[in-house]
């Protein structure tokens, strides 16, 4: 079947089986079943968690940098992006109503604050990156912990966004929403986590990604073969930026709540978390990762009787297991079934057939080639 057609189909699974969970998670149900909102609630964060690993492990699995703080722009990206809800999008989303109905204006409204929150994320990305991503290791580390605890501590001190208290819409006396509208549902939060991971995958089968893992391999090595190493990092550190924004953004939006120990230090390392034990430089990995650590403490809080009061041990405890019995992570550098999803390319020269047994040049002797040339020479001159 061709890579075009399968691509099609793939796209019309992809959107009926979210509609499909949109639906069955809803309170009316799908066909008189429905999902508990608890249970619902963890599907949707587990589909932001697969946005916030996919978009670290461009950094630390395939560029090689260590980053830790990537929660300041999840929190860039949610604080902005409910920010413009709240105060400025009221206006436009009743004068699109009155255009186009309530749903589709919403979805307009709801997109373009996403968006909002990917560019400003991405910006801050920006500024963190171009000066600290000459430095490497353990300084690189400090300097992008410091960012998101900076961040954080300038939210806690905006009254506009609810400062200490949390926000969940508009601060007196300035007019804007009572209330974050729940524009986020599994529709949104589901096809970005498939729209992150198709990008990420694309991104990294280009030559930028195996520009990114020459970085990572050997640095000095890959600047000697004349790649400009600090604008592939900035480069990736702002993708990876801008999609935690996106992250933040459906979080806000679908929580209604957003208050900054939602976003700190720990929240970065959880992320770390999440790509180390799926397997870093693995994207079905970091997906793999998302899902345990999001489901796994939640499925240990129904353990029957004193095993309850001990789930936090059991939980680091299995962790350690996997990580003793598997270092390099679940996943190690290996992938799951994505190879459909890659952008079609030209089919090197050397790999095309040539000749009456179709033989690739790549794969003739030395004279056979020199053969065919002279060939094609007397060709032209009886022409």
């Amino acid at each position: 079947m061709p890579t075009f057609i399968k691509r099609i189909l793939g796209l019309v699974v992809v959107v009926v089986l979210l509609v499909g969970m949109n639906a069955f998670m809803s309170r009316e149900g799908l066909f008189g079943f429905g999902l508990p909102y608890y249970y619902a609630e963890i599907i949707n964060l587990t589909g932001i968690s697969i946005i916030l690993a996919s978009s670290l492990n461009l950094i630390t699995g395939f560029t090689g940098q260590f980053s830790i703080g990537h929660a300041g722009f999840m929190a860039v990206g949610a604080y902005s992006s409910v920010f413009m809800t709240v105060y400025f999008s009221e206006g436009l989303e009743q004068w699109l109503t009155g255009l186009m109905g309530a749903t589709l204006a919403q979805s307009i409204v709801f997109l373009g604050v996403i968006i909002f929150g990917a560019l400003v994320a991405a910006l801050a990305g920006l500024v963190v990156g171009i000066p600290s991503l000459r430095l490497r290791g353990d300084y690189l580390a400090i300097v992008t912990l410091g960012f998101a605890e900076i961040i954080r501590i300038i939210i806690l001190n905006i009254d506009r966004v609810g400062g200490a208290t949390g926000f969940r819409g508009r601060v007196p006396p300035w007019n804007g929403r009572l209330i974050i509208p729940q524009y986020a549902n599994f529709i949104w939060i589901g096809g970005f986590a498939v729209i992150t991971v198709v990008v990420f995958y694309n991104i990294v089968k280009s030559d930028t990604g195996r520009a990114l893992i020459s970085i990572r391999e050997d640095e000095l090595a890959a600047e000697a073969m004349g790649i400009n190493t600090t604008r592939y990092k900035v480069m990736s550190f702002v993708i990876s930026s801008a999609f935690a924004g996106i992250a933040g953004a459906l979080f806000g939006h679908f929580r209604q709540f957003l208050h900054t120990n939602d976003f700190q230090f720990i929240r970065s390392i959880e992320i770390i978390i999440m790509i180390v034990l799926g397997g870093m430089g693995s994207i079905t990995g970091a997906v793999l990762g998302a899902i345990v650590i999001t489901i796994l403490p939640e499925l240990l809080r129904k353990l029957p009787g004193d095993l309850y009061s001990y789930r936090l041990v059991i939980y680091s405890a299995l962790l350690i297991v996997i990580m003793l019995t598997r270092p390099q992570g679940v996943m190690g550098a290996k992938e799951f079934g994505l190879s459909w999803l890659k952008r079609a390319q030209r089919r090197p020269e050397g790999d095309k057939p040539v000749g009456e047994k179709g033989v690739p040049i790549a794969q003739q002797p030395a004279t056979a080639v020199i053969d065919q040339g002279k060939d094609i020479e007397h060709g032209k001159e009886h022409a």
